[in-house]
């Protein structure tokens, strides 16, 4: 059956290709966080001590923050690419076939239902299992 057949799948699709070009548009319209040099001054050989690690911590979190962001346009652009190629397939699961159902509204870009990313990314439960010894590092 073809988005054309089925009137829901055609209006998901439609609020799918929205959310998706609203959110590439918010992205690419707010640009990346500017990283502050770390010396301001090029003659300056040492700053003040208190001011070194506050500026390092924000250069971290600005790297970071662009990362995720060029990270999460990329997921954008090739969901955007996935809904124009096969529009009939888009909201499925990748790996099992599934809906992906309430997740995709949130993420519309997300390819896997919540537990095949539950698979992938292991289970959580086994990393909260009790060590044995002071050395077992397990």
């Amino acid at each position: 059956m073809s988005t054309s057949d089925d009137p829901q799948q055609a209006e998901n699709v439609k609020r799918w290709k929205a959310q998706l070009v609203a959110l590439r548009e918010q992205i690419i319209a707010d640009g990346d966080i500017a990283i502050e040099p770390a010396r301001r001054d090029a003659a300056q050989i040492a700053g003040d001590d208190d001011e070194a690690p506050l500026l390092e911590m924000s250069q971290v979190i600005a790297s970071k923050r662009n990362r995720d962001r060029t990270t999460t346009l990329g997921l954008v652009l090739k969901a955007l690419r996935r809904l124009e190629e096969s529009p009939d397939e888009f909201g499925a699961c990748k790996e099992c076939g599934d809906p992906i159902g309430k997740r995709l509204e949130r993420f519309p870009y997300v390819e896997l239902c919540v537990e095949c990313q539950a698979e992938i990314d292991g289970d959580p439960d086994s990393r909260k299992r009790p060590r044995r010894h002071l050395r077992d590092y397990r």
